[in-house]
């Protein structure tokens, strides 16, 4: 097909025929007919005053014009620059941490899920999502390999294998997953939070973020590894790098900008995601290529004088630039707004957490086995990795802890590369990532000829249960996190009594005493847990870490717990010379502590237990089932099968 140039000069049009490093060429038919289908044929008019790229000309003097010249469009990321190009130095990636600013507690209602839940593609993890654009795509990927030796890029295929699910919650589980993430019910949620903060949120408010952008590793042309910014992905659902959102207040739209087509990326990278594709996968009401976002703003801007912008991470000049005109913005009251509603979750969350947490109890289950014969704290790492990828998960929530021995001191060991022999036991705290949701699992496994536990080790880790058993009993909405807390100190300073670690230095000495004297801070130095979610240490929690008692200073949650939030419960007990010689050494503290007793504690290192587990009304739901008793763990190292496994 071919149009005609400003000038009258015949231009060889984008669905025909492609330049890349100067180099033309013709698409074959299959993907031609494809792209024109999901494009249209000509292209929008142009807007870009970007120069045409040099190219061969025909017999007839035919100019070949860049797509970008052509179209008006931008490239679609990850061919960010032509092949060739000097990489020069880029500005770091920019970090959204979450607000340090106090939050009232505020219990909001857990929203209704609005969107429609039917059996359909739409069940595919986020993971997943990005790469589903048309049925031409699979043929498209072949030819691009056998045509420039592209980077392999995933096919949709099924839903992954997951491991299996027992109990009742199975069926409701695909139930949940086969709709849409809750995207409108998220952003209408923050908007209400909104209006009850500021009398400017009326319904003339718009909410506007943008997502996380392709970004390059410095001095070299590949992207660093994509993590969507958590925010946009709570109010979009979607995963997709170099994309953007709009959500106005009135009307209860949310439009979902993505990136334009650009055939020279296509050769390389296949055929991005379109937007009659991402309406069928989001829940949302438009999609629209990044080309049209500055007309889009300005005419939400022009439409009403009084609309107020909400805005996250963004300079107020940027989006004068975006919308061409000048707007009310607010850029301090939508991060906490955001990070405030992310503290209680809805069921499709809650069935995003279920099932990471399955397969992070398949991946347990799986380093269990594999004790008889590792070697290294490296292999059991490995071993965990690839059955998460295996079922389907191909990111972990956090860096893996791997610490043998005395590394398990160490709470956040990130070595994970020293030999396992002669050590007792190895803590293993590690949990994938479902659909941008979290797991946090922590098991202490004993490494021993035989797959058992030795007597300290076995002491210890039912000293760390029944601190977690007796935390669990107190748990429901509205209890104090501070309340829990003390109770898992108060049993751990009866357990290390009764094993002869403490000691009361006078009969009168008791454990409110010893309590009162923070003794067992050397011991269990972290607090009880923090929120999970999206981020492995969610938002929310309000954590005081300026407080100078010692027993609360590291807590990550303070106050009340909500109702709907999720939170790891991980008491331990750790035996760390850094921490524990200098309360040796004090003339006061020292007088609690029987150091012959805890001479042979030392190669322990540390027992951790850790659960993720729903807050509900009366109670707790633990959504982690990794096998956590002494008797069933040493079964499974054994070879034996998980406690309820179908053993036939």
């Amino acid at each position: 097909m071919q149009s005609v140039g400003a000038k009258g000069a015949q231009v060889i049009n984008y669905s025909d025929r492609f330049t890349l490093s100067g180099m033309t060429g013709t698409f074959p038919p299959v993907v031609k007919d494809g792209i024109s289908k999901v494009s249209g044929t000509d292209g929008p008019p142009s807007t870009n005053q970007g120069a045409p790229a040099a190219a061969a000309g025909g017999a007839q003097g035919q100019e070949a014009v860049s797509y970008t010249a052509q179209t008006g469009l931008i490239k679609y990321a990850p061919m960010l620059t032509p092949p060739g190009t000097k990489i020069t130095k880029r500005a770091p990636t920019p970090r959204y941490p979450t607000s340090s600013v106090p939050i009232a507690q505020t219990f909001l209602p857990t929203p209704k899920q609005t969107t429609t839940m039917t059996a359909s593609n739409t069940n595919a993890p986020a993971q997943s999502r990005q790469f589903q654009s048309s049925h031409l795509y699979a043929s498209f990927y072949f030819f691009s390999l056998r045509l420039v030796g592209g980077h392999p890029v995933p096919r949709l295929s099924a839903k992954p294998e997951t491991p299996p699910m027992h109990g009742s919650n199975m069926d409701q589980q695909d139930s949940i997953l086969k709709g849409k993430y809750p995207a409108k019910a998220h952003c209408a949620k923050v908007a209400s939070y909104l209006q009850t903060k500021s009398a400017n949120a009326a319904g003339k408010a718009v909410i506007y973020l943008e997502g996380q952008k392709t970004i390059l590793i410095e001095d070299n042309d590949e992207p660093r590894p994509f993590r969507q910014r958590r925010s946009f992905f709570y109010l979009s659902g979607c995963s997709l790098p170099d994309c953007h959102l709009v959500y106005e207040f009135s009307s209860s739209t949310l439009t979902l900008f993505i990136p334009d087509l650009d055939p020279d990326s296509v050769i390389w990278s296949g055929l991005p995601l379109m937007p009659a594709e991402a309406l069928r996968i989001y829940d949302i009401d438009n999609c629209l290529p990044n080309s049209s976002l500055p007309a889009h703003m300005s005419s939400l801007a022009q439409k009403d004088s009084d609309i107020r912008f909400y805005l996250k991470d963004i300079p107020r000049d940027a989006l004068l630039s975006i919308a061409e005109t000048t707007v009310s913005t607010d850029a301090k009251l939508l991060h906490p707004a955001i990070d405030e509603c992310r503290v209680t979750k809805d069921a499709y969350e809650v069935a995003l957490i279920r099932q990471a947490n399955t397969i992070s109890t398949a991946a347990h289950t799986a380093v269990l086995r594999a004790i008889p014969t590792a070697r290294n704290e490296q292999d059991l790492e490995a071993v965990f990795t690839a059955s998460c990828i295996s079922h389907g998960a191909k990111h972990q929530a956090y860096h893996g802890i791997f610490g043998s021995g005395e590394n398990a001191a160490t709470l956040h060991y990130q070595h994970n590369n020293q030999p396992l022999s002669a050590r007792a036991n190895i803590l293993v705290d590690a949990g994938a990532e479902w659909s941008c949701y979290c797991s946090d699992v922590t098991r202490t496994m004993p490494l021993r000829s035989g797959g058992t536990f030795d007597p300290a080790t076995r002491a210890i880790y039912t000293l760390v249960l029944r601190m977690q058993s007796a935390a669990l009993a107190l748990l429901k909405a509205g209890v104090s996190w501070e309340t829990l807390h003390l109770r898992a100190h108060e049993v751990a300073v009866q357990g290390l009594l009764d094993l002869g670690i403490l000691r009361r230095p006078d009969d009168g000495c008791t454990v409110e005493q010893l309590m009162r004297e923070r003794i067992s801070v050397a011991f269990f130095p972290h607090g009880l847990g923090h929120h999970l979610g999206m981020d492995t240490h969610d938002t929310g929690g309000n954590p005081d870490y300026g407080d100078r008692d010692s027993l609360f200073r590291f807590l990550r949650i303070r106050g009340p717990v909500a109702e709907g939030a999720v939170v790891t419960v991980e008491p331990g007990v750790y035996f760390c010379r850094f921490i524990l010689e200098p309360f040796l050494r004090d003339a006061v503290k020292g007088r609690f502590i029987d150091e012959r007793v805890l001479e042979g504690f030392w190669g322990v290192g540390g027992v951790r237990i850790e659960d993720d587990v729903l807050v509900t009304k009366d109670g707790y739901e633990n959504l982690t089932t990794a096998p956590k008793g002494i008797e069933e763990m040493e079964r499974i190292i054994a070879g034996g099968s998980l406690d309820g496994e179908d053993q036939g």
